[in-house]
């Protein structure tokens, strides 16, 4: 597909956030981003969320009727211009896949759901991407709909991440159902608050920063309202705020709230922020606070941008760990090279054209045996595991999965229950990167004792073939015997391997 030089110079992040969904268009120009298009909806995903029956059919009904149009603004663009992100409400609901299902229907590209420490990694980078660039550590500090994120870092370098359970959002639903405003229901959600952040209120104070910024619509809103009502004229601060909770309480419901600098949407979540960001200057001791338009959004275009640009926190990250785990770099490298040999002689017959499919390929081939460091046993049981639920910046959950069920099948049994929750395509084209994994990983079993004659390489559907030298199997039995043994795996699993 070609595209004008204007869409390829362009770039777009989508925040499907659990009260908001935004979006943010941009420019790259001479390397740098110049934001040319800001959109925000309250869609209130979270809303009415269940933990049986998850997000609620009017919720799915106002974030799908936002993302048509939000669809529109991403017509001219391709996969690599865009980034779209979900986080707490579609990490936690039980129907998030069926309703993903519909949404990457309605714009056109996949979602990437991310955990809570990567959303904080991202809303940092937005963050630090908009403040001065100045020297000594700082505390960000973002309310969403579903969870908060804190992070302390230093310039573009995040130090400490945590995000906890606790939105404004998730707190209204729990703590005003009702819609009544009073000193009890507020105290209530104080406390909830508090309870959360006794988690790390004693590691972040330890950590310390030099000053305190806060992102995302609650911030905004009480910075707005503080300034309106003249309760501050430089930040937000404690003081400021239980004057805030004074206002807020003289209303007996939130139908009746009227809130200067607060718009109608919001208000109705209004209360449970406010509380939240009571406990938070409370249990951390914050003295001020000052807003920032920077966020997750902005942060996830700044990731993106590192892309466009091949500097991608992922490839750090898979060093990284890397480094960690002890892994042997020199024999994954040889094993990722076989494999993305073996890969560009399939992958147009096997429909793997997509970029993703090889760098899962290559993660996979440098990760596939950190779990070594754990035990030879089961290796890629540990390596999987580890894969799957440690934080690892720059990638999605559903990436992190994928990548675990590489490592899992990599070795040893081959089996099609690895790959349950994925759509037919995705699931066919799975199993096929890991054929090709478990080939490479196969022709290096001598780990570099000798160079590895890399086989032609043919497939059909199911049927594979590898064409040796004339004479080499005869001279390397082990490989011939390794090959016989995975014949039988794959046949199991519906593949039909032949080689000469």
């Amino acid at each position: 597909m070609e595209h004008s030089v204007q869409s390829q110079q362009m770039l777009a992040a989508i925040d499907l956030g659990s009260n908001s969904f935004h979006l943010v268009l941009a420019r790259l120009i001479n390397g740098q981003v110049q934001i040319i298009e800001k959109r925000g909806e309250k869609v209130q995903l979270a809303a009415g969320l269940d933990p049986i029956s998850g997000i609620a059919p009017d919720a799915q009904e106002r974030a799908l009727a936002c993302l048509k149009r939000f669809g529109q603004s991403l017509s001219a663009l391709d996969k690599s211009q865009v980034v779209i992100l979900g986080t707490n409400t579609l990490r936690a609901a039980s129907n998030s896949h069926v309703f993903m299902a519909q949404a990457e229907q309605a714009l056109g590209f996949p979602i990437e759901v991310i955990s809570g420490i990567e959303e904080a990694r991202l809303v940092y980078l937005g963050v630090a991407h908009t403040q001065s660039d100045d020297d000594g550590k700082r505390l960000v500090i973002d309310i969403g709909g579903g969870s908060t994120e804190f992070v302390i870092g230093e310039r573009f370098k995040p130090i400490r991440l945590e995000s906890l359970h606790m939105g404004c959002v998730s707190y209204s639903d729990r703590y005003f159902p009702d819609g009544k405003l009073n000193e009890g229901n507020f105290n209530r959600a104080i406390s909830s608050a508090l309870g959360e952040l006794s988690a790390i209120r004693f590691q972040y104070q330890r950590l310390g920063w030099h000053n305190v910024v806060g992102s995302s619509g609650t911030m905004r809103a009480v910075n707005r309202v503080l300034e309106a009502y003249e309760l501050t004229d430089s930040g937000i601060n404690l003081k400021a705020l239980l004057e805030l909770k004074k206002i807020i309480i003289q209303h007996k419901h939130v139908d009746d709230l009227s809130i200067k600098g607060v718009k109608d949407q919001r208000l109705q979540v209004f209360p449970a922020g406010v509380a939240i960001l009571i406990a938070i200057f409370q249990s951390l001791e914050i003295k001020t606070l000052k807003y920032s338009d920077g966020a997750l959004r902005e942060g996830a275009l700044y990731d993106l941008l590192g892309r466009v640009k091949h500097e991608d926190v992922r490839e750090l990250t898979v060093k990284a760990m890397q480094e960690r785990f002890l892994v042997d770099i020199p024999h994954a490298n040889n094993v990722k090279n076989t494999a993305i040999n073996l890969y560009y002689q399939v992958r147009h017959n096997w429909k793997l054209d997509e970029t993703e499919y090889e760098d899962y390929l290559r993660w996979s081939s440098d990760l596939h045996e950190m779990g070594l460091a754990i035990a030879h046993n089961q290796y890629h049981k540990h390596g999987a595991y580890l894969v799957q639920y440690s934080d690892m910046p720059g990638f999605s959950k559903p990436t992190q999965e994928i990548l675990a069920i590489l490592l899992r099948s990599h070795r040893r049994k081959f089996s099609s229950q690895e790959f349950p929750s994925l759509s037919k395509g995705r699931r066919n084209a799975l199993r096929r990167l890991t054929v090709i994994l478990r080939l490479a990983v196969l022709l290096h079993h001598n780990r570099d004792v000798e160079a590895v004659i890399e086989p032609e390489f043919a497939v059909d559907k199911a049927e594979i073939d590898l064409i040796f030298p004339e004479g080499y199997l005869e001279s390397h039995a082990m490989t011939e015997r390794d090959l016989q043994s995975e014949q039988k795996i794959l046949t199991e699993a519906k593949f039909d391997l032949r080689f000469k």
